[in-house]
């Protein structure tokens, strides 16, 4: 009776709130019946079992929740503006830079007390009162986030370690204990308002290795939520002994911590981690806690979230996405320079200014965010390297940064040579694949053209344009790019912009049609991440499920097709089909086998299959990846369909 009551009201309340709730699941990718990647490796269930969460829940639909949302537009304003931001991973493990007793290796260095099971008195002993970065200059931080573009800064103020990087008086295991004795947050918050920087703090809320009722810490007190997994992933279904310890520690230290953080740096934004340690109730307090507090303080998606539900102020991708889906609602991308957040003196797998450049822009033309990070050495110095790739990233926004600042999402099809962004009425055309032969199609884009000019042009001269069928425009270009990490044309236009949703492939240029793109039909699709080699299709397994991508060409071509994929099991093998204009062609596929050492491997394994020349005709198609046999616990993960012509 009670579940029934319980229903009867949501369907009462919803049908009353509807403004605020769609706006929340637009947020939400996880409002769609696909599931997202992982972030950090789990969810909040699906089911709500928990009577505390069931009433964490109505409270917050019922009252403050609800009412905090009425603002939310205003709250995020500047966020949305920004586009791009710097993150910090920045504590106490930093100057062994993920070296323990001699071993070294990759991973992330900020996980180091949990990864060498360092128990706390040691931790303490050889980290925490050793730390003293000689070097550290908050202005020195700040204005080289200025310098590459960067509109707002966010630094671990505490993070899983619980040791808090500020002078804390609500629970006093802090940067007092250490050699330094200064306070960096007070610095960085002083330095972000002398050059007009948006600042912010990373707050670890329910990960917590230090305090002995928080989860997560299971070499020391056997605690739930850790390694371990003791008791389960959702440790209170199956340990509810344990949430009397959870909720003295959210009570003891993270709420008044969080608290104290707002009341003497006054933060314009807060970020959350791993809330899938937590029981949601617990989570929601907390979010409570800060609308209480100040009300108009931008939340991430990182803090409290169910399945259908993100009830903070935007949503974040997995760790380290190299590919992004299109997403509704305001998002943000959170990649680092190489693959560790904090320092790691062994990961030297930094990634190209192109490369940061490039995810910026797919980010802003889905309507995203990127908050790259970069993890400051022990000395409180930035490796050179980080410094040369956020150099090279500020050289490029300040000919270029009109085309991120403001922008919102493409209203074009998805173009082969690049990314498009709009503002008002101009269009921002980011050249990716500079056309050898001098022109380039814009597929379908039917608008009056006032000006287009390459914006890496000093004097800024018309490009020609014209209009091809109706259908698509013609740009006229140079034979080089002007900028070899993203050419951008910026062209305005007048009236009505006439365009076509299907997407048109290039004649010329390689086509690739990545499953992140693709239509998914049947249900119980779930996403990767987005990490390379993760930006897979997985969990099929039924004969209904299918995926598809529309597409139209002007002229007739020929084609190498591939496909790239990779498999869950070792056993995973069987048979695919690609459908084209009624043709079927089989795929056979074998298990993908990992390859190199795993300690140094960091991504999944993927391999490609030549499916074969195919020719298509002028006009619009449908290509597809149907089922066939297979063996093993599902069928392949595809990644994506490559067209060369």
């Amino acid at each position: 009776m009670k579940n029934q009551l319980l229903i009867a009201f949501f369907l009462t309340f919803f049908a009353t709130s509807q403004h605020f709730l769609l706006k929340a699941q637009q947020q939400n990718p996880l409002s769609k019946k696909v599931q997202s990647g992982d972030e950090q490796g789990l969810e909040i269930p699906d089911n709500i079992k928990l009577q505390q969460d069931k009433d964490a829940i109505r409270d917050a639909f019922k009252g403050w929740w609800t009412e905090s949302m009425k603002t939310h537009d205003e709250r995020i304003a500047w966020f949305k503006e920004a586009r791009f931001g710097c993150f910090i991973h920045w504590g106490v493990w930093a100057p062994v830079g993920n070296e323990w007793n001699g071993t070294g290796g990759l991973g992330y260095s900020e996980h180091l007390m949990r990864a060498r099971k360092i128990p706390l008195p040691e931790y303490r002993e050889k980290l925490v009162a050793t730390f003293n970065p000689v070097d550290f200059n908050a202005e020195e931080w700040i204005k080289a986030a200025k310098d590459a573009g960067m509109k707002y800064f966010i630094v671990t103020a505490k993070h899983h370690d619980g040791f808090a990087m500020f002078p804390s008086e609500a629970y006093p295991y802090d940067i007092r204990l250490t050699k330094f004795r200064r306070d960096p947050m007070r610095e960085l918050r002083a330095a972000a308002t002398k050059y007009g920087i948006k600042f912010g703090f990373y707050y670890s809320h329910a990960f917590d290795w230090e305090h002995p009722d928080a989860p997560g810490n299971d070499w020391d007190y056997e605690n739930p939520g850790g390694d371990k997994l003791l008791h389960g992933a959702n440790w209170w279904e199956n340990y509810p002994e344990f949430l009397p310890n959870a909720e003295k520690y959210v009570n003891e230290k993270s709420i008044p911590q969080v608290k104290e953080l707002i009341r003497k740096y006054h933060p314009d934004i807060l970020w959350f981690d791993t809330p899938h340690k937590l029981p949601l109730y617990l989570n929601l307090k907390i979010l409570k806690a800060i609308r209480e507090t100040d009300p108009n303080l931008p939340v991430n998606g990182r803090l409290a979230k169910m399945q259908n539900q993100n009830f903070g102020d935007y949503i974040n991708t997995g760790d380290r996405a190299a590919f992004l889906r299109p997403t509704p609602g305001i998002w943000e991308v959170i990649p680092t320079t190489n693959e560790s957040y904090g320092y790691n003196k062994y990961d030297k797998n930094y990634k190209t200014p192109k490369y940061f450049v490039r995810l910026l822009t797919s980010a802003a033309a889905k309507g995203g965010n990127m908050l790259l990070n970069v993890g400051p050495m022990g000395n409180g110095k930035w490796d050179t390297t980080d410094v040369n790739i956020l150099n090279n990233i500020g050289n490029w926004m300040k000919t270029n940064g009109e085309s991120i600042y403001g922008t919102d999402r493409s209203p074009l099809s998805i173009q082969s040579w690049g990314e498009v962004t709009q503002k008002g009425n101009t269009l921002y055309l980011h050249v990716f694949q500079w056309p050898g032969i001098g022109k380039l199609v814009v597929g379908g884009l039917n608008a009056k053209v006032e000006k287009a000019v390459l914006m890496a042009d000093p004097q800024k001269k018309s490009l020609n344009c014209s209009l091809l069928n109706n259908r698509e425009l013609v740009i006229t270009l140079p034979k080089m790019a002007p900028d070899s990490l993203n050419s951008v044309i910026k062209l305005t236009y007048s009236g009505s912009l006439k365009t076509d949703s299907v997407r048109l492939l290039s004649s010329n240029q390689p086509n690739q049609l990545l499953v992140f793109d693709a239509s998914l039909h049947g249900d119980g699709f779930n996403y990767g991440d987005g990490k390379p080699n993760s930006e897979f299709v997985g969990n099929w397994k039924n004969k209904d499920q299918y995926l598809s991508w529309d597409f139209r060409l002007n002229e007739p071509a020929e084609f190498l097709v591939t496909l790239k994929y990779n498999t869950e099991k070792m056993d995973d093998k069987g048979q695919i089909l690609l459908e084209l204009d009624g043709k079927k062609y089989p795929v056979n596929y074998k298990p993908v086998l990992p390859k190199g050492d795993p300690v140094k491997r960091l991504f999944n394994p993927s391999e490609f299959i030549t499916i074969g020349q195919i020719k298509i005709s002028a006009g619009s198609h449908q290509l597809k990846l149907t089922p066939g046999e297979y063996q093993g616990a599902q069928i392949m993960r595809p990644l994506s369909v490559t067209l060369t012509p």
